[in-house]
């Protein structure tokens, strides 16, 4: 693992979400995108070395908007990049980590992108994700 990628943080309203994110970090978003496969929108912010992603689901059967309907709004995840995402989701598997993903996939951002179990990593969320070249 190089380093954490970014934040994510699941939000019921996105254009309310993304004008509270500008008036709080003073930035617009550099990119927004709807990930059709997760039916999700996201938008990513990025302070100095830290990026921040606001997601928000499209469909009530969408991850965020299952997630939100559960926790509420806020932190959904932890990302790290990796050099090698196959070779890191290998070394997971042997150190006993449940994967949500056989393989990877294509996520936002252009990304694949892999998610390690909450179960497996004291309840939070982590994804793996590998820039896609």
């Amino acid at each position: 693992m190089k380093n954490v990628e970014h934040i994510g943080i699941a939000v019921k309203n996105f254009s309310e979400a993304n004008g509270l994110y500008f008036k709080l970090l003073g930035v617009e978003p550099y990119k927004t995108e709807f990930v059709e496969s997760e039916n999700v929108n996201t938008s990513f912010f990025k302070v100095g070395g830290t990026k921040i992603e606001l997601l928000e689901g499209t469909t009530p059967d969408s991850a965020i908007s299952k997630f939100i309907e559960k926790r509420g709004e806020g932190i959904h995840h932890i990302a790290f990049e990796v050099e090698d995402i196959y070779a890191e989701m290998e070394r997971l598997k042997k150190e006993g980590f449940t994967l949500l993903n056989e393989q990877p996939k294509k996520g936002a951002d252009n990304k694949l992108v892999c998610f390690v179990h909450p179960k497996s990593a004291n309840g939070v969320l982590v994804e793996l994700t590998q820039e896609i070249r």
